[in-house]
Parts: C-alpha cells; structure tokens; sequence
C-alpha cells in the first residue's frame, strides 16, 4: 500500500476529469487544486465525489471490461468459460493465482485508490466552512458508502484486510490487517451512517448517485452475508416498500438505463456509450476470442425459464455454438445512451429477504419473495416446502439471476460453505484455499504488517 499511497495524495485533488463529463458538468480551474480550495464550494465538491465514481466504472472491481470483478469472478467460479490465450486469464481461470499477478495488484490499488479519494472527501466536508450543512451531509453520505462497498468487495476477496479511514500517509503506509469481523463491524457502521445522510429521492435522474435507498440495498447484503438474518430481511424491505422503485416485470426491460427497478448505476463515459459489459461479453462470431458461458450455468436454468432467452444469446457454425451474456445488449455507440452498468437492482432485495425470512422460520413470506422473481422468468411457484429446500432453492435462483454480475456466484458459494463442494467438482485446478485471493507481493513487501500472505500462496 506504500507504492501507491504517495499517487493517492496527489491525483484525488487533482479534478481534471477527462473521464466523467457525463456525470456533472462543472467548470473547473486549469491550475491543480488543492483539498481546501476543493471544498470551499459546492461544485469542486460535487467534482470530487464524481470522480470517485468516474474511477470505479473506469478502473478497479467496478470496472466492466477484462480488468474488473463481472469477468474475473466469473472466470474465477464457474460462471465463465476462458477462450483467450492470455496467460493470467488462463491463471485466473485454472484458479492457479500468483501474489505477482496483474490482477490483484489492480484489484488491491485501485480500490485503495478509491478509498483514499473517499476519504479526502469525508475530510474535507469535515474541515470545510463553505458547503451547506445539507449538501455537506449528502457528499458525505456518498463517500461512506462509497467507502463500506470497496470494503466490503476486499474482505471478500482477501480476507483479512486494512480498514482504511484516514487520508494520513505516516498512519496508512503502516497499516495492518483487520480481522474480517471487525471490517464487517466498520462497514455496517459507515453504512447505517450513509443510511442516516443521504436523501431519500435521487438528485440525478438517472440514479446515477446513491440516495438512501442505495445504501439500505448495500446494508441488507452486508447482513445477509454476516447471517444478521433480521436485519437483513428489515433492510431490504426498507427498500421494496419505497414508491420509488415499480418492479420490471419485462425481462427486456430489466437492464435498460431507465429501468424503475434500478436502486443504483454507473454511467457510461461518454454520451452515446454504452456499458462495459456489452463491450466484454457480446460477440458475433466464433470461435469467441475471449470468453463463453460456461456449460455448468446454461445447464443450471430449469427449462422454460425466460432469463435464459432474454438474457444470453447463441452463436452457432457449421460445427460448434457458443452462447455469451446477453444482459446489455449494446457494445457499441448508439448516439443516445440506452444502457447503463446496474450496481444494486430490487430483484437482489426479493431474495436477499427470501433467504432471510427462510433462515428464520418464516417459509410463507420467503416463497412470496421467491416466486416474484420465478414468475416473472416464466417459471412456477416453488416447489419447495420446507425451510432447507427454500434456502437451496433461492440460492439457485440467485445462480441464474446473478450471472456475470459483479461476482454474486462465487461470493454466494464462498458465504454458505460451498466453495470447495461445487468448484471441486467444476474447476480442476481448484484448492480450498482457492478461498482468497493473495495479498499482492509488491504489498507485502513495502509494508511488513501486512503479512503474512493468505495460505496457499
């Protein structure tokens, strides 16, 4: 974390922001801007937080292309099956991962990055006598969030990892590893805290900034993953009981920019531009040149089940098919923005609170939740009945709702023990301590209290 720290210091004050016009159109200053001048008014502080979103859809986990978590996790599991001749792909894919490998370096430094940014912000609202108490709250709601999501996609990751809340070089260069509990303990804090400042309606049409509803979204998830069954299954109803938010019954519809079940989105850099993700998993011919869905997901949808019509696509020769993600069905120009990159969506609150409701006896509201999602693929109401049948059952729903979304597959299989079971048996290359990724080397290196490196590495 020292190598990159130093960067971080200077490139979060300095808003040039090539890469974000799409966001907020701000005039800035040509000189570079120092953290007071930033926040002594609203617009260079609104800048400041947009570049941070700017970053996470350019770079990092949040990144749709190659580089971010939708491929690499996909990859990683059992998601995605790997065409390309690119050896760390290849790596990724045979789970045979090195602590010098690209991956996790961008992985590890461009979320520290972000975190750093984050904090600059809560800083400087913090010191700052120019911002409105209102939009002070708001911007530092924001960065909270901002802050418990990178965290919370890191713990998943690497496990055991520095909880980052200070801009302070001497204090972050030294920083040591956090038990996973106590990461667990902060994110839920930073994000009842966001829950408690950021606006209940969205100040951008295109939900393209979190409000309230987006980090009680973020909240349930974080409870579920914990098993705090109750809180989990409150948070996500917090959100499914807000106007706000029309369930999309067309599957068609379900990934469009302005979708009313869309909670929160990234969007798209340039006007015309579309998602990332169309870019990384659509193809028109093959052999494909990069990746496929993998035999075992295809073959995970129960017949009749609408999403895997709607939402992949074949492409066939004389000889062979191949069929790839076909959620963002654009992966070029289209002179409007008709996609954007969808983060939180209402179907995760119907079985994040379906799961939770099973896990605590309550089998009749659990099956509701169920088969909101199950009717509107096209299939049947469950047929389970009993509380284990319910929780297997959501957790396959879960598979074909999820594909090639930021990762749900592994991290469901890793948070209900089932890593070694399925991936043992899908992934030849797998070990159980295939768990976490490694600590990056370059890492471990420049600050010893990071160590020791994960085992198996």
């Amino acid at each position: 974390m020292k190598n990159i720290i130093r960067t971080f210091m200077v490139c979060c004050f300095t808003f040039i922001l090539l890469n974000c016009d799409n966001f907020v159109d701000v005039e800035l200053p040509s000189s570079q801007l120092t953290g007071v001048k930033v926040f002594e008014n609203i617009k260079t502080a609104e800048a400041a937080m947009v570049d941070i979103y700017s970053k996470m859809r350019d770079t990092g986990m949040f990144c749709g292309l190659s580089s971010g978590l939708s491929v690499n996790m996909g990859l990683y599991a059992d998601e995605l099956t790997n065409y390309t001749t690119a050896v760390e792909t290849g790596a990724i894919y045979a789970n045979d991962m090195l602590p010098t490998a690209g991956a996790t370096s961008t992985f590890w430094n461009d979320s520290y990055h972000q975190i750093y940014c984050s904090n600059a912000v809560i800083e400087g609202l913090e010191k700052s006598m120019g911002i409105p108490e209102k939009e002070s709250g708001r911007l530092t709601g924001e960065a909270l969030f901002t802050r418990a999501l990178i965290h919370f996609y890191l713990v998943n990751i690497f496990g055991d990892i520095p909880y980052i809340t200070v801009t302070d070089y001497e204090k972050n260069k030294r920083a040591e590893r956090t038990a996973s509990e106590i990461v667990y303990t902060n994110i839920i804090k930073d994000l009842v805290k966001a829950v408690s400042l950021l606006p209940a309606d969205y100040i951008s049409a295109d939900r393209v900034r979190p409000n309230k509803a987006a980090a009680q979204a973020l909240l349930s998830r974080v409870y579920l993953y914990h098993g705090d069954w109750a809180e989990a299954s409150n948070a996500a109803s917090a959100v499914l009981n807000n106007p706000l938010y029309v369930w999309e019954s067309n599957l068609d519809l379900v990934f469009l920019k302005g979708s009313p079940s869309t909670i929160w989105q990234l969007m798209p850099r340039r006007t015309g531009n579309n998602t990332d993700e169309g870019i990384s998993f659509i193809f028109n011919s093959g052999p494909p040149a990069t990746r496929t869905l993998s035999t075992q997901l295809l073959n995970a949808f129960e017949i009749g089940d609408l999403r895997k019509t709607k939402w992949t696509r074949t492409i066939s020769s004389a000889s062979s098919s191949w069929t790839h993600a076909y959620k963002y069905k654009k992966n070029s120009n289209t002179g409007n923005s008709v996609e954007y990159s969808i983060v939180l969506r209402t179907a995760e609150q119907y079985l994040i609170r379906s799961e939770a409701r099973s896990r605590q006896g309550d089998l009749i509201g659990a099956k509701e939740d169920l088969n909101k999602i199950r009717n509107t693929a096209g299939l049947g109401d469950t047929p389970a009945t009993d509380k284990e049948a319910i929780i297997k059952a959501v957790l396959n729903e879960r598979r074909v709702e999820f594909f090639t979304e930021y990762g749900h597959r592994f991290f469901d299989l890793k948070r209900t023990g089932n890593l070694d079971a399925v991936l043992a048996v899908s992934k030849s290359g797998w070990n159980s301590t295939d768990s976490l990724w490694p600590i990056p080397e370059k890492e471990l290196l420049s600050n010893p209290f990071l160590k020791p490196q994960n085992p198996g590495y």
